[in-house]
Parts: C-alpha cells; sequence; structure tokens
C-alpha cells in the first residue's frame, strides 16, 4: 500500500468529498447552500487576492507608522479588517511582520485583537443588507466589471478586478445561500435537535468551530448561522453559541497559519489562540448577562425585533469585552510568551527567518531575505574569525587587535570544509530557493533591486568564506614560523582582516540611515593600500634574500586570499546596510568611489606603515 495514502489531510479531504457527494444525492436544496458558501468562500479569495495587489509599500508603511503605540495598533486591526473583510489576511500579514521582526510581539497582539473586532462589521453587513434586498441583482455588474478589469495589463486595474470579483461572488454567495436555507426549512428543522442549557451552548460552540476550521473563513461561518437564523433553521440562542464557536474556529486558522512561522510568528499564534479562548469562556460564562445586555441596547436601538441584527449586537459586543480585557495586560502578555514559550532552537546552520508566510507581502519577504542574510553574515564572522585565529569576543572588544595578534601562541584548529558545508552552504542555498520565489512574484523597482543586491550579498559571504578556507592552510603552517619576517607577514594578514570584521560590525551596529556608502569607501581604501603595501614589502624580502621565492609565492596567494575576504565582506555589508529609495540609493552610488576610484588612489599614496589604532583599532566612519 502506498504510505502517502495515510497522510491525515487526504483522508480529511476524501471524508468531507463523502459527506458532499451524500448531501447533493441526499438533497437538491443543499446544493444550493453548499454552492452558496463554495461562492462565498471563492470571493473572500478573490478580495485577498485584489487586496494583496494593493500590499506592494502603502500597507506595509501605514501599518508600522501605526504599531507604535497600542491603541494605534488595534485601530489599524479594526480598520484594516473592516476594509478587507478578511481577519485570516490581516491576522496571516501580521505575522509575517512579527516574524520579520518588523514590528513587536505587543504591536502584533493590538492588530490581532483589533482584527477580531474588526471582523464584526461582516455580520452586520451581512445581517443589515445581505439579506434584506435582492442582492444577486448587483452581483452580476460586478462580475462583468470584474472579468472586463482582469483582461487589462496594468496591475492596479488587474487588483481592482479582484476585489470586483470577490464583490460579485460574495453577493452571489449570499443569495444562493438564503435561497437554500429557505428551501431547506421545509424539508428539515434543525430547531427540534437543539440541546437546553449549558449543554447546548456548548454543543453549538463546538459545531461553529469545526465550520470555521474547515471553510478557513470566520466570515463565511456567520453567513451560514445568519442564513440559517433567517430561515428559521436554528434559535437565536443556538445562534449565539454558534457566533462564539466561529470566533473560536478563526483562532485555529490563525494557529495553522502560523505553525510554518518562526518563532515570533508563532508567539502571535498563541497569543491570538489565548485572546479567542478568553474571549470565548467570558462569553459562555456570561452569556445570559450579555444577551440581557443585547435586548436592553437593541431596545434603544429601535432593533428589538430583529433577530439578525441582535445577533450582529452581540458578536460585536462580547468581541468589544474581550479587547477591553486584554487591553490592560497586552505587556504581561507579551513578556509570558517571549519567557515561557519556546520552541526547540534551531541550528545556526537552519533559516530563523525564511518560511512560507514570509511571502505574503513584498515588505516581509524583503525584510526577511535581509535578516536571513545577515543570519549567513553571523555564521561567516565567527568562521572567518576563527579562521585568522581570533576569538569572536576579541572582535567585539575594545581590545588593540594588534596586541592580540601578537600574541597569539597557537593556530586555532579548524576543519573549515565541514563548517562551510553546515553553517554557510546549506544556509546559503535556503536563501537562492527564497530569492527565487519572491522574484517569481509582482514587485516593485525599488523591491526588485534589494532582492538582487541581497542574493549577491549572500554570494559574496560565500567567496569569502572559500577565501579563508584556503588562507587557513598555509596560516596553520606559516602563522607562528620562527622566521620572523613570515611570521610578522601573517600577522599583518591576520590583522587587516580582523580590522575589517570589526570595522564591519561597528557599522551594523549604528543606526543604518547614519552609516554612507563613503563609510565603507573608506575601509576599503584602507584594506587596499594595505594589499598594496604587503606585496611591495613581499618583493622587497625576496630581493634581499629574507624570503624564498616558494614561501614568498605562497604568502602572495595568501595575500591574494585575504583581500578577497575583504573585498567580499565588504561588498555584502553595503548590501545590508543599504537603505532609502531607489532615487536615495542612486544618489549615494554617485558619491560613491568605484573600483578604478580605490585602485588609483591607493596606488597614489605613498606606502606608509598603517598605525596602530588605541582603543581598539577604532575609527571614526561616518
Amino acid at each position: 500500500m502506498n504510505i502517502t495514502l495515510l497522510d491525515p489531510r487526504r483522508y480529511w479531504l476524501l471524508v468531507l468529498f463523502i459527506m458532499l457527494g451524500y448531501g447533493f444525492w441526499a438533497s437538491p436544496h443543499f446544493k444550493e447552500i453548499a454552492a452558496g458558501i463554495a461562492l462565498f468562500l471563492f470571493g473572500m479569495i478573490s478580495l485577498e487576492k485584489g487586496f494583496k495587489a494593493f500590499t506592494g509599500g502603502a500597507l506595509e508603511r501605514v501599518l508600522r507608522r501605526s504599531t507604535n503605540r497600542l491603541w494605534k495598533s488595534i485601530a489599524f486591526g479594526i480598520g484594516s479588517t473592516t476594509l478587507m473583510q478578511s481577519s485570516t489576511l490581516v491576522s496571516l500579514i501580521t505575522i509575517s511582520f512579527v516574524s520579520a521582526e518588523m514590528i513587536t510581539l505587543a504591536a502584533g497582539i493590538g492588530i490581532i485583537m483589533g482584527a477580531n473586532l474588526g471582523t464584526t462589521t461582516g455580520a452586520w453587513l451581512i445581517a443589515g443588507l445581505g439579506l434584506r434586498v435582492d442582492i444577486a441583482g448587483y452581483a452580476m455588474p460586478a462580475l462583468v466589471f470584474g472579468v472586463v478589469m482582469l483582461l487589462q495589463s496594468s496591475k492596479l486595474i488587474k487588483g481592482l478586478g479582484y476585489l470586483a470579483l470577490g464583490v460579485g461572488f460574495l453577493f452571489l454567495g449570499i443569495h444562493y445561500m438564503k435561497e437554500g436555507f429557505e428551501a431547506f426549512q421545509q424539508a428539515f428543522e434543525f430547531s427540534a435537535y437543539e440541546v437546553p442549557g449549558l449543554w447546548g451552548v456548548l454543543l453549538f460552540t463546538g459545531i461553529g468551530m469545526a465550520i470555521t476550521v474547515i471553510m478557513q473563513s470566520s466570515h463565511a461561518t456567520l453567513l451560514v448561522i445568519i442564513a440559517a437564523l433567517a430561515a428559521g433553521q436554528i434559535t437565536y440562542d443556538a445562534a449565539l453559541a454558534l457566533a462564539i464557536g466561529a470566533n473560536l474556529g478563526s483562532a485555529v486558522t490563525t494557529a495553522i497559519g502560523g505553525m510554518t512561522a518562526n518563532l515570533g510568528g508563532k508567539r502571535l499564534a498563541m497569543a491570538h489562540v489565548i485572546f479567542n479562548i478568553m474571549t470565548a469562556a467570558v462569553a459562555i460564562a456570561l452569556i445570559e448577562q450579555m444577551g440581557w445586555v443585547v435586548d436592553q441596547l437593541s431596545v434603544l436601538m429601535g432593533i428589538e425585533d430583529d433577530l439578525l441584527l441582535k445577533l450582529a449586537l452581540f458578536h460585536t459586543l462580547f468581541n468589544l469585552l474581550g479587547v477591553i480585557l486584554l487591553t490592560p495586560f497586552v505587556k504581561q502578555l507579551e513578556w509570558f510568551l517571549l519567557r515561557y514559550v519556546q520552541f526547540t532552537p534551531k541550528s545556526r546552520a537552519q533559516p530563523l527567518y525564511l518560511y512560507p508566510g514570509a511571502l505574503e507581502t513584498p515588505a516581509s519577504a524583503l525584510n526577511a531575505l535581509r535578516k536571513e542574510v545577515s543570519h549567513l553574515y553571523d555564521n561567516a564572522h565567527d568562521l572567518i574569525a576563527h579562521g585568522v585565529s581570533l576569538r569572536r569576543s576579541v572582535i567585539a572588544s575594545d581590545d588593540s587587535l594588534t596586541e592580540a595578534v601578537r600574541k597569539t601562541h597557537r593556530i586555532i584548529p579548524l576543519d573549515l570544509d565541514d563548517a562551510y558545508e553546515n553553517k554557510v552552504k546549506s544556509l546559503h542555498n535556503e536563501i537562492v530557493a527564497f530569492s527565487s520565489e519572491i522574484q517569481g512574484r509582482e514587485m516593485s523597482p525599488y523591491a526588485i533591486n534589494q532582492v538582487d543586491a541581497l542574493q549577491q550579498a549572500s554570494r559574496d559571504i560565500v567567496e569569502a568564506v572559500k577565501a579563508t578556507k584556503h588562507l587557513h592552510k598555509n596560516l596553520s603552517r606559516y602563522g607562528l614560523s620562527s622566521n620572523t619576517a613570515v611570521r610578522e607577514a601573517y600577522d599583518g594578514i591576520r590583522l587587516r582582516i580582523a580590522r575589517v570584521l570589526r570595522e564591519i560590525k561597528q557599522l551594523r551596529s549604528q543606526d543604518p540611515d547614519t552609516v554612507t556608502s563613503l563609510s565603507l569607501d573608506s575601509l576599503k581604501l584602507s584594506t587596499e593600500k594595505s594589499g598594496r603595501r604587503f606585496t611591495s614589502d613581499i618583493n622587497r624580502m625576496v630581493r634581499s634574500r629574507w624570503l624564498s621565492p616558494a614561501i614568498a609565492t605562497s604568502m602572495l596567494n595568501d595575500e591574494k586570499y585575504a583581500s578577497e575576504v575583504c573585498e567580499n565582506l565588504l561588498d555584502a555589508a553595503r548590501a545590508l546596510l543599504q537603505t532609502g529609495t531607489l532615487a536615495e540609493q542612486a544618489a549615494e552610488g554617485a558619491l560613491a568611489l568605484d573600483e578604478k576610484d580605490i585602485e588609483r588612489m591607493a596606488s597614489a599614496e605613498p606606502d606608509s606603515p598603517q598605525p596602530d589604532h588605541t582603543h581598539g583599532d577604532k575609527k571614526t566612519a561616518r
């Protein structure tokens, strides 16, 4: 037997197909209900696709500016979900932003709470409009306009086309659901099978949760509930419990989406589950009291005889209650999640930020890629530091690098081939695969430029490690040579690489807006001069018979490897530190020195010993 038949997802899909097939055979009215649900879900998918066409920058910029205060995060969640009518899309985008460390976990929790409150607007629209007018008449023009716009080449017009299609299919879905339940009422009465008391509330809460998990949309579940209530298939009390279950089910769909995220995304998905469970528990415990409040408010609003609008009011109130109860404790919840929600830590060879959910928006995908290339650089930094027999703590400290190199008593033994395969090459492969996924999607010119630069930075980092592998072989042989000239030459190579590592580390710790290309140009010019001095010194020592040509050849080769290490690290750092728009990058690039400029300046200045910098060999790079 084929083992893939045991896949639980295929098993449940097969069960679902069998149940649907039986329903189609048993009742023609069930076909209308199922078709209505399918059209509604397809409309939701079209709406999501349409809104994603507008997430190439605007949504991301608004999100980042709207999350520096908790109330702003909640307001953003309410507004975006009301606009897009999809709490799932908002939740997944938020998870991708938290995972890419573009917003804090507390801000993400605020957005999730707001999204839960924003999703209640869908119940008001369906209850107040969707089931009261011949909505199918509005669906036809929306579908026609949508298809016409989809045939255009403009990304913006196509996005509008998907939005129009989404609205059209939503309207058609509501129409068929309404017709199906009205016809189904004559053949079967669900309300006769209701269970009274708390057990009934729990039963229908579970049913609402199951429906939402199956359809992956609380909006669709609310449509089913409201349509069934309008047709008299279920009682008002059962509808209240089903609405609570729909909220719980939406947390499950977000949790499923968060399963593929990194630790930050998993924590946010956990926060969503905690929030919805708490809200549902309070709503179930106080369902009679909340029902009384709904009755009183409905009298004031003039809707006391409208069960559909009362259901929408109840749905809004218990979500609002959850937001009110949790808001004072968001910081404590964030601390709890950071402290106690831990997963098996990934090895340094595995990607920390690349996962399918990061591709939800161009901004989150680009930021995840930048974070992962930075992670690759950190791995390479450690390998290269050990490759020149210096500890990471020495590079990160303010100690004199010259003294640290001079006082080296042993070359650190390393299996750089194995370390390269496990910590660099495998991660580089993941970065290439993720970059290819990004490039297969529609992006702005800025995003395309950034992805290309980061992919090249990843290659530069790999080349720097490869050069270190070659360098380390001769360093192990000659690094502690009894020949003073040889020892000093290799100390010079080690010192040059160590200085580049330290300077880049210091630049990366600064505010990116304060780092310009001139900072790296200055460092690149310095390393170029050091390489030229080294070559000149080796040639002079060969002429003076202080070095044999054989050793000199090895040292010149190692100088070439050292230059490759420094050059590739600096090029990678330039991409990682690059910020601003394309215009700003172009303006800065016009001021930057190119390779010919650096070679000309390095060769024009006379050779002179490079001074040892006190207080850790620091240079002020601006």
